[in-house]
């Protein structure tokens, strides 16, 4: 195994995901980005751009939702790669319906991506980090993590069961050395969905009133760096025009 230190994004998508993927990359850190086996194309393509700035990067179709992969690629990483020393969740799962017409399936599917492959992602990372007593836990949380809205009945119920298991990690693994953290991420963020909602997108940009993945993701890179007397939990970001 590699002695250089390594970080998973479970959750590599072209928005946040990415950017989050080349901020650490950027910090020395051998990246490992990974989604599902469909989006592999997609994901050799970052890997190859971040190996093309200069970083080391690896790209993994794996469905976060199966333990069994979840184990695989974490004990892989360790072996073939380097030692992890961050770990991201990242997965999004943002549906809408009117709750009579959230079925059971919805439901379900929307909390296997944002609950319980969180949990996954968190228990396998805290197996390898906290043996070595330090390593950062990031989950991306959403403005449903804290209140459901209309018409989002499965994913306020994920996105809330996911900060309730940041919490318990944070308080489990935080004595251990490992730094637990939440991102609120509450607003519209620039990516290939807010561009084709909004087609004011170049003038919400230029006004800094939409979300920037660069922006977002320099703020997982000060988390991962906080020094551990003062480390923060929570952290809420947002536009300067977003209704609170």
């Amino acid at each position: 195994m590699s002695s250089t230190p390594s970080c998973l994004i479970v959750g590599a998508g072209d928005g946040v995901g990415s950017a989050i993927a080349r901020a650490f990359a950027r910090e020395g850190l051998a990246v490992c980005v990974t989604r599902r086996p469909r989006h592999l194309e997609q994901l050799e393509a970052l890997a190859d751009a971040i190996r093309v700035e200069g970083g080391q990067a690896h790209a993994f179709g794996v469905d976060a939702r199966n333990e069994a992969g979840m184990i695989a690629l974490v004990d892989r990483i360790e072996a073939d790669i380097g030692p992890l020393q961050v770990v991201v969740f990242n997965i999004g799962a943002n549906v809408r319906f009117p709750v009579v017409e959230t079925t059971a399936q919805v439901y379900s599917k929307v909390w296997e991506m944002a609950a319980l492959a969180g949990f996954f992602t968190g228990r396998e990372a805290a197996r390898v980090m906290g043996p070595r007593g330090k390593g950062s836990i990031l989950f991306t949380g959403a403005t449903a993590s804290t209140r459901g809205g209309a018409g989002f009945s499965a994913f306020a119920g994920a996105k809330a069961a996911l900060r309730q298991l940041a919490q318990s990690l944070a308080r489990e693994m935080g004595p251990q050395g490992l730094h637990v953290a939440h991102v609120v991420v509450d607003g519209m963020i620039d990516g290939t969905f807010a561009r084709s909602i909004a087609p004011d997108i170049q003038t919400l940009l230029d006004e800094d009133a939409i979300l920037k993945p660069d922006e977002i993701a320099k703020n997982y890179v000060w988390l991962h760096n906080q020094q551990r007397s003062a480390w923060t939990f929570e952290l809420d970001l947002r536009p300067w025009k977003e209704n609170w």
